[in-house]
Protein backbone atom coordinates (compact mmCIF):
# COMPACT_ATOMS: atom_id res chain seq x y z
CA UNK A 1 0.00 0.00 0.00
CA UNK A 2 1.71 3.53 -1.38
CA UNK A 3 1.97 6.10 2.26
CA UNK A 4 -0.73 8.60 2.11
CA UNK A 5 0.10 12.14 0.97
CA UNK A 6 0.86 14.69 3.43
CA UNK A 7 -2.89 16.35 2.45
CA UNK A 8 -4.56 13.10 3.45
CA UNK A 9 -2.58 12.67 6.59
CA UNK A 10 -3.82 15.74 8.05
CA UNK A 11 -7.14 14.96 7.40
CA UNK A 12 -7.36 12.30 9.25
CA UNK A 13 -7.94 12.30 13.04
CA UNK A 14 -4.77 12.12 15.57
CA UNK A 15 -6.40 9.14 16.69
CA UNK A 16 -6.41 7.93 12.85
CA UNK A 17 -2.81 8.91 12.44
CA UNK A 18 -1.32 7.06 15.84
CA UNK A 19 -2.21 3.59 17.25
CA UNK A 20 -3.22 3.47 20.87
CA UNK A 21 0.03 2.39 22.40
CA UNK A 22 1.86 5.50 20.68
CA UNK A 23 -0.61 7.67 22.23
CA UNK A 24 -0.79 6.10 25.69
CA UNK A 25 2.92 6.00 25.89
CA UNK A 26 2.89 9.46 25.05
CA UNK A 27 0.14 10.69 27.65
CA UNK A 28 2.85 8.68 30.34
CA UNK A 29 5.37 10.51 29.30
CA UNK A 30 3.91 13.99 29.23
CA UNK A 31 1.92 13.18 32.57
CA UNK A 32 5.18 12.14 33.89
CA UNK A 33 6.87 15.29 33.08
CA UNK A 34 3.79 17.58 33.85
CA UNK A 35 2.00 16.02 36.34
CA UNK A 36 -0.32 19.39 36.68
CA UNK A 37 -1.04 19.67 33.19
CA UNK A 38 -4.29 18.14 31.13
CA UNK A 39 -3.25 16.81 27.70
CA UNK A 40 -5.88 17.92 25.17
CA UNK A 41 -6.62 17.38 21.85
CA UNK A 42 -8.55 19.64 19.81
CA UNK A 43 -9.70 19.07 16.55
CA UNK A 44 -12.06 21.03 13.48
CA UNK A 45 -15.17 19.02 12.82
CA UNK A 46 -14.80 17.34 9.49
CA UNK A 47 -17.32 19.68 7.64
CA UNK A 48 -16.69 22.79 10.08
CA UNK A 49 -16.10 25.36 6.76
CA UNK A 50 -16.27 28.48 8.83
CA UNK A 51 -13.90 28.63 11.14
CA UNK A 52 -10.32 28.14 10.68
CA UNK A 53 -7.87 25.55 11.48
CA UNK A 54 -5.85 25.69 14.91
CA UNK A 55 -1.99 26.09 14.16
CA UNK A 56 -2.10 23.01 16.80
CA UNK A 57 -4.00 20.51 17.83
CA UNK A 58 -2.25 18.93 20.98
CA UNK A 59 -2.24 21.34 24.41
CA UNK A 60 -1.15 21.05 27.95
CA UNK A 61 -3.73 22.63 30.38
CA UNK A 62 -3.55 23.22 33.73
CA UNK A 63 -6.35 21.72 35.99
CA UNK A 64 -7.23 24.64 37.93
CA UNK A 65 -8.44 26.46 34.15
CA UNK A 66 -11.80 26.77 33.73
CA UNK A 67 -14.12 25.60 30.41
CA UNK A 68 -14.61 29.30 30.32
CA UNK A 69 -11.01 30.57 30.15
CA UNK A 70 -10.08 27.28 27.98
CA UNK A 71 -12.97 28.48 25.32
CA UNK A 72 -11.28 32.24 25.99
CA UNK A 73 -7.82 30.73 24.44
CA UNK A 74 -9.29 28.72 21.87
CA UNK A 75 -11.00 31.75 20.54
CA UNK A 76 -8.18 34.09 20.62
CA UNK A 77 -5.57 31.60 18.70
CA UNK A 78 -8.41 31.37 15.81
CA UNK A 79 -9.00 34.96 15.94
CA UNK A 80 -12.38 34.88 16.14
CA UNK A 81 -14.57 38.01 15.98
CA UNK A 82 -16.85 38.51 18.65
CA UNK A 83 -19.53 37.90 16.39
CA UNK A 84 -18.20 34.41 15.46
CA UNK A 85 -19.84 31.83 17.49
CA UNK A 86 -18.25 28.32 18.41
CA UNK A 87 -18.73 25.36 20.11
CA UNK A 88 -16.61 22.81 22.15
CA UNK A 89 -17.92 19.33 22.41
CA UNK A 90 -16.03 17.01 24.70
CA UNK A 91 -15.63 13.53 23.24
CA UNK A 92 -17.17 14.38 20.08
CA UNK A 93 -20.53 14.04 21.71
CA UNK A 94 -21.46 17.01 24.66
CA UNK A 95 -20.79 20.47 25.64
CA UNK A 96 -19.26 20.75 28.98
CA UNK A 97 -20.96 23.41 31.60
CA UNK A 98 -18.54 26.56 31.22
CA UNK A 99 -17.68 26.36 35.15
CA UNK A 100 -16.47 22.78 35.37
CA UNK A 101 -12.37 22.92 35.81
CA UNK A 102 -10.51 21.10 33.24
CA UNK A 103 -9.30 18.41 35.90
CA UNK A 104 -13.44 18.17 36.81
CA UNK A 105 -14.13 17.37 32.86
CA UNK A 106 -10.76 15.16 32.24
CA UNK A 107 -11.80 13.16 35.30
CA UNK A 108 -14.90 12.96 33.50
CA UNK A 109 -14.48 12.29 29.73
CA UNK A 110 -10.59 11.09 29.35
CA UNK A 111 -10.52 8.92 26.69
CA UNK A 112 -8.67 5.19 27.07
CA UNK A 113 -5.40 6.40 25.95
CA UNK A 114 -5.35 9.52 28.40
CA UNK A 115 -6.08 12.50 26.03
CA UNK A 116 -9.12 14.38 26.41
CA UNK A 117 -10.53 14.99 22.91
CA UNK A 118 -12.47 18.09 21.81
CA UNK A 119 -13.99 18.95 18.67
CA UNK A 120 -14.77 22.47 17.86
CA UNK A 121 -17.41 23.92 15.17
CA UNK A 122 -19.66 27.10 14.01
CA UNK A 123 -22.52 25.08 14.40
CA UNK A 124 -23.99 22.60 17.05
CA UNK A 125 -23.22 19.02 15.53
CA UNK A 126 -25.82 17.05 17.62
CA UNK A 127 -27.64 14.14 15.86
CA UNK A 128 -24.54 13.55 13.50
Amino acid sequence: MPPLDRTAQQNKTFKQRKSFATRKMEVEGIRSKFPNKIPVIIERYEKEKNLPPLDKTKFLVPHELTMTQFITIIRNRMALLPSQAFYLLVSSSSLASMSLTMAQLYQDHQDDDGFLYMTYASQEMFGL
